[in-house]
């Protein structure tokens, strides 16, 4: 399994359960529409945890299996690859749906602003990953009986 694409692979799935909402709160930000959702909101970003961790610890437990040790940075990066479809489809989303004029100065506030947020997105869905191997591995490797 090649590093770069199972990382890239691992972003598909969250990204898929959260991009509703992703359209939802873009249009809310950048549309000046009203969200209330906040209780579904809280639901699907629950949802991106638990996904990020069950594939981060699927494709760690794959390369694990491969005789690949080298599963820290990997399930970091896997976890957090989901922030590159989400920039992706925030590009999309402005190119899409920018009923104004885009101006230089408008462009760089919208990407300056959806840069920050999926850094941030970038490292809570990369620690969630992380953790979650570490604690698994920490267990499996726990419970061998050593003689």
């Amino acid at each position: 399994m090649n590093r770069h694409v199972s990382m890239l692979i691992g972003g598909i799935l969250p990204f898929g359960a959260v991009f509703v909402e992703l359209f939802f709160i873009l249009s809310s930000i950048w549309q000046h529409r009203f969200y209330y959702f906040f209780g579904f909101l809280s639901l699907a970003f629950l949802i991106l945890l638990i996904t990020c961790a069950e594939i981060t610890l699927v494709l760690c437990y794959l390369h694990l299996c491969s005789e690949d040790y080298k599963w820290w940075w990997r399930s970091f990066f896997t976890g957090g690859s989901t922030t590159w479809y989400m920039m992706a489809y925030g590009a999309y989303h402005y190119v899409a749906r920018a009923h104004h004029a885009i101006s230089l100065v408008s462009s760089i506030i919208y990407f300056g602003y959806l840069s920050l947020i999926c850094y941030a997105f970038f490292v809570v869905t990369g620690t969630v990953g992380f953790l979650t191997c570490f604690v698994f591995l920490h267990y499996i490797y726990g419970s061998v009986k050593i003689d």
